[in-house]
This record gives C-alpha cells, sequence and structure tokens, in this order.
C-alpha cells in the first residue's frame, strides 16, 4: 500500500529550522555576554571585607603598639599619635585623589600615573564592579595599603619630627610618591608592563617605606643624645602585642592581594606563615652567636623582616620558596640593623630602612629566583628563567630612586616653610608633653 505524501514547502522548513536555531543561538551569546560581564561573587566579597578589617588592624592598632613600645616613654604618646592620625589624614586623601591617581586610567602618562576621573571616588556605586568585588570594597582594601605606608616611615624620624610637619609630609608623600608607585605596579604602569612581580608590596609598600625613612633620618638629622644616651625601648610587652598584630593582620595583606577566597589566598597565606616564622628564627640564631643571647626584641624584629621580605613572593613562590627567604631575611636584615647602620651611622630610630626597605630588596629580588610557573605563572631562576631577577631589579631601582629623590624634595620645602625638627629642649622634655600636652603616667 502505497502512503500518500505531500509536498514540503521551503518557506515553512526554513521558518521551522530557524525557529529551532535562532532561539538556542540567542541563549549562547546571552550566556557568553553573562560570562563577560563581572559579577560580584559572594564569597569572595565575604574574604576582602575580613582582608580589608585585617590590614587596618595591622596599623591601628598593630603598627601604634609595636612602635609605641620601642620608643622612650616622654614619646610614647607622639608615635601612637602619628599613627593613629595617618588612618584619618590618608582615608580622606584617597577618597579625594590618591586612588584615582593610583587605578584610573591616565591617558597620555598613564605608564607613570592615573588620572583624575575617580576623584572623590565619582563613579564608583554599589553597582561598580572590579573583577569579583564591589569596586568600593577594592578602593577601601587598597586605601589600608596607603594608610600604613607612610605609617611606617614614622619609625625612622622618631622623637623629633614636629606634629605639623608631620601631617604636611605625610599628606603630600601619599599623593605624590606612594600613589604612582602603586599605579606603575598595580595600576597598569610601566613596572607592571615590564613583568615585575610584586603580589602584595615589597616595592610598593616596603621599598618605598624604607627609602623615604632613611631619606628622612638623614634629612632630619639624629636624635639629640644619640649615641650617649639610653634610648631604649620602654616597654617590650606593648612591641610583642604590635608585632603580633602585625603578623595576624598581614594575612589580609598577603592572601587578601588575591582578592578573591580561592587556592592563590590559600597559599598565599601559607608561605606567609612560613617565611615569618623562618625569619624570626634565623634572626634570632644570629644574635645568639652574635651576642651569646637571644633577645624578644630581635625575635619580633626578625618576625617583621620575614613578613616584609614574603611580601612581593605570596603570590608567586612555593612553601619551600619562602622558607628560603624568610631565612635570608632574618639574617640580611639582621646585619643591616647591627651592622650597616653602625657602619654609616644615620640614626634610623626604629630600623625602618634595616627591615622595610633591605627586607623588601631581599624578598623583591628573591622572588626573581624562587618564582615557580605553577603557583603564579611566571618561572623564576630557578625554572630558568634568569631575566626575571634582572626584571625585578629594574623594579627596586626605580622605586628606590622616585621615591629617595621626591621624599628628599618635599622634605626640603617643608623644612623651608615651617620646619621640621623640633628643639633641642623639646627632645629632652619629651614630645608627648610639648606637642600634645599629655604624658603616660
Amino acid at each position: 500500500m502505497a502512503f500518500a505524501t505531500r509536498p514540503i514547502r521551503p518557506g515553512l522548513a526554513l521558518a521551522a529550522l530557524l525557529a529551532t536555531v535562532i532561539p538556542a543561538a540567542a541563549q549562547d551569546a546571552a550566556a557568553t555576554a553573562a560570562e563577560a560581564t563581572p559579577t560580584i561573587d559572594s564569597g569572595d566579597t565575604a574574604w576582602m571585607l575580613t582582608s580589608t578589617a585585617l590590614v587596618l588592624l595591622m596599623t591601628i592598632p598593630g603598627l601604634a603598639l609595636f612602635y609605641g613600645g620601642l620608643v622612650r616613654k616622654k614619646n610614647v604618646l607622639s608615635i601612637v599619635m602619628q599613627s593613629f592620625i595617618a588612618a584619618c589624614l590618608i582615608s580622606v586623601l584617597w577618597m579625594v585623589a590618591g586612588y584615582s591617581i593610583a587605578f584610573s586610567d591616565g591617558g597620555a602618562l598613564n605608564s607613570y600615573m592615573g588620572g583624575f576621573s575617580k576623584m572623590f571616588l565619582a563613579g564608583i556605586g554599589t553597582d561598580a564592579v572590579s573583577g569579583s568585588i564591589p569596586e568600593i570594597l577594592f578602593a577601601m582594601f587598597q586605601l589600608t595599603f596607603a594608610i600604613i605606608t607612610p605609617a611606617l616611615i614614622t619609625g625612622a624620624f622618631a622623637d623629633r619630627m614636629k606634629f605639623s610637619a608631620y601631617l604636611w609630609f605625610i599628606g603630600i608623600w601619599v599623593l605624590v610618591v606612594y600613589a604612582p608607585v602603586c599605579h606603575w605596579v598595580w595600576g597598569g604602569g610601566f613596572l607592571a608592563g615590564e613583568g615585575v612581580l610584586d603580589f602584595a608590596g615589597g616595592t610598593v609598600v616596603h621599598i618605598n617605606s624604607g627609602v623615604a625613612g632613611l631619606v628622612t633620618a638623614l634629612v632630619l638629622g639624629r636624635r639629640y643624645g644619640f649615641g650617649t644616651e639610653n634610648m631604649a625601648p620602654h616597654n617590650l610587652v606593648l612591641s610583642v602585642i604590635g608585632a603580633s598584630l602585625l603578623w595576624v593582620g598581614w594575612f589580609g595583606f598577603n592572601a587578601g592581594s588575591a582578592v578573591a577566597a580561592n587556592g592563590l589566598a590559600g597559599m598565599a597565606l601559607a608561605v606567609t606563615q612560613i617565611a615569618t616564622a623562618a625569619a624570626a628564627l634565623s634572626w634570632m640564631f644570629a644574635e645568639w652567636i652574635t651576642h651569646k643571647r637571644p633577645s624578644v626584641l630581635g625575635a619580633i624584629s626578625g618576625a617583621v623582616a620575614g613578613l616584609v621580605a614574603i611580601t612581593p613572593a605570596s603570590g608567586f613562590v612555593t612553601p619551600s620558596g619562602a622558607l628560603a627567604i624568610g631565612f635570608a631575611a632574618g639574617i640580611v636584615c639582621f646585619w643591616a640593623v647591627m651592622w650597616l647602620k653602625a657602619k654609616l651611622g644615620y640614626d634610623d630610630a626604629l630600623d625602618v630602612f634595616g627591615i622595610h626597605g633591605v627586607g623588601g630588596i631581599v624578598g623583591a629580588l628573591l622572588t626573581g629566583v624562587f618564582a615557580a610557573e605553577s603557583i603564579g605563572g611566571t618561572p623564576g631562576l630557578l625554572e630558568g628563567n634568569a631575566g626575571q631577577v634582572v626584571t625585578q631589579a629594574v623594579g627596586i631601582v626605580a622605586t628606590l630612586v622616585w621615591s629617595a629623590v621626591a621624599t628628599f624634595v618635599i622634605l626640603k620645602v617643608i623644612d623651608l616653610v615651617i620646619g621640621l625638627k623640633v628643639t633641642k629642649e623639646v627632645q629632652v622634655e619629651g614630645l608627648d608633653i610639648n606637642l600634645h600636652g599629655e604624658i603616660v603616667p
């Protein structure tokens, strides 16, 4: 039996085909667009909220207590005040212009600094996204780095700078020195283009602040009584508490720089812990061998040196690399504080250059040695990429030169206008009572 058939009309067949294909293609296009559009991840956001709080904790109260215990009792309120007010002043300046200079498009000058399109955080609402987190949260996370960097410098010139001069100095410095260097490395500037590896601030934070601290100590000159009076720390318990808070907060500093709650953040946390412990031990043993006893001050100084050195490497090295970096940092920073400082005779009161400057240089160079392609995507010297060490050196030199020259100019201008250094009489009596009208009983 033959079946009757109807001829198929070409127009109806094409329409049926399009009815099937077009919705599928539209769905595929919508899915692709959704993947390309940044969206906020709640897990990443929660981690970055926590990291931001941890990094702020590093300055207030961490650094304030660490430095506060290391100075003489008559100056403790002065240096604690410097850390506290840095958090206030720089928060405002970062909102007004710092974030824009560091992280917006600078147009023709983009290799060296950002522009001004995001001044006063313009255009950054609750719906603005940076990666997988709100951009306003990214801006606040970066603010905490901008706060602690100039606050670190205060240890170098402890006991001798006018408070008014200090306010002018850190305000200008964070906009003229810190924000541009931040743009060079993290904002799409020329060091990023060169391939410099700095995961969390070896150049931006530590070399920058360490060199600025050395220049400031040299420009201000020595404290009255340096080399003749006892200037030992007045309360090491405060300093141990401060160093411990720095250690804990540093997990937000390094692991938070992954800007996501992922495996890279976990590795950054692990290598931070390993390097810090190794540096504290190597400093302690170096001191034990040299001075016949291990000191509490040496142990906490070594820990901070390890934290500094692992900072640029934390997103690029394995635990084995972190162990080597930590041991090296403890020994080299011990040498810088105990031998180099005495040899050159500069009065870096709380060893900002010896720990942050030298530690940052050690960490940045060794990042080029121990970088593992399996961790951060870039191999180092041990994996056959010797050029990475050279690239790291370029980043170190660029940061060192700009920080030194710009800091020197800023200080000289301020000294010319209002003066930098308190008088001999104020130094003898103490900054607390003279600058703030208060004392610690």
